[in-house]
């Protein structure tokens, strides 16, 4: 008995420190989150929010704007520490960062780096061509240290962090974070291609990607993205306009 109440003690300890800590990153970091979108011309919290990733570049971008709408970016942020190289992440262990079109899919404030954003790796093309355990449980997160997460230091996921959820609130779905090797433009397409060891498959796939990230640059709106199970490959469709709102 002493020992299941000492056990819900220290558990009631954990959860509390937890919710502690997001409610001092909102100290911290909700004025100056207020003023950045003010400068950009836009309402907090946003009414959409898009995150992408470049890892050669080591750059998170945040891009806001209104409902279907252009959006205009916010902040960069340096990644600090991303393990591996460019190419997908295929297997449990590769310490790859994984590459493709994710949203985030849960909040951890108990996180062992600071305070973390889980990215929804796998999705449907990753168990496609990945391994049969294709691993899972890719973040980002605070700290400068990475085995296959995106890490950027603990005062950028402070406010990421704090961005991503006052802004899923709002949108009532998860917030889109694509994750590429590089910027897809045709410098940068041929410049992956070029590297030694680089397999067709591996050309084939970033190929894929680039429809979405070309269609980001021209409209600088988010896709929507499906996979083509037959083809083993993304299919990129334009993103809905901004419908009239109800009076």
């Amino acid at each position: 008995m002493k020992v299941l109440l000492a056990w819900g003690v220290l558990l009631a300890s954990l959860c509390a420190h937890a919710e502690d800590r997001v409610a001092e990153a909102r100290k911290r970091q909700t004025a100056g989150l207020v003023q950045t979108f003010k400068e950009a011309g836009l309402t907090w919290p946003p009414e959409e929010l898009y995150l992408r990733a470049f890892k050669s570049e080591r750059e998170l971008e945040v891009w806001a704007g209104p409902r279907g709408q252009p959006l205009v970016k916010v902040r960069t942020y340096p990644i600090c520490a991303a393990s591996g190289d460019v190419g997908p992440k295929r297997a449990q262990g590769d310490f790859q960062v994984p590459e493709g079109f994710y949203t985030v899919d849960l909040f951890n404030p108990k996180s062992a780096y600071h305070l973390s954003l889980r990215v929804s790796y796998p999705n449907a093309l990753d168990r496609k061509l990945g391994a049969e355990k294709p691993g899972g449980d890719i973040y980002i997160h605070g700290d400068c240290v990475s085995i296959g997460c995106l890490a950027i230091q603990d005062g950028p996921i402070e406010a990421l962090y704090v961005m991503v959820s006052d802004a899923r609130a709002r949108m009532g779905r998860d917030v889109p974070v694509h994750l590429f090797p590089r910027r897809l433009d045709a410098a940068g397409l041929a410049a992956l291609e070029a590297l030694s060891g680089v397999t067709d498959a591996q050309k084939a796939f970033w190929r894929g990607l680039e429809p979405g990230y070309r269609y980001f640059e021209e409209s600088r709106r988010p896709p929507r993205v499906k996979v083509d199970a037959a083809a083993s490959a993304y299919v990129v469709t334009p993103a809905p306009a901004a419908q009239a709102r109800a009076r």
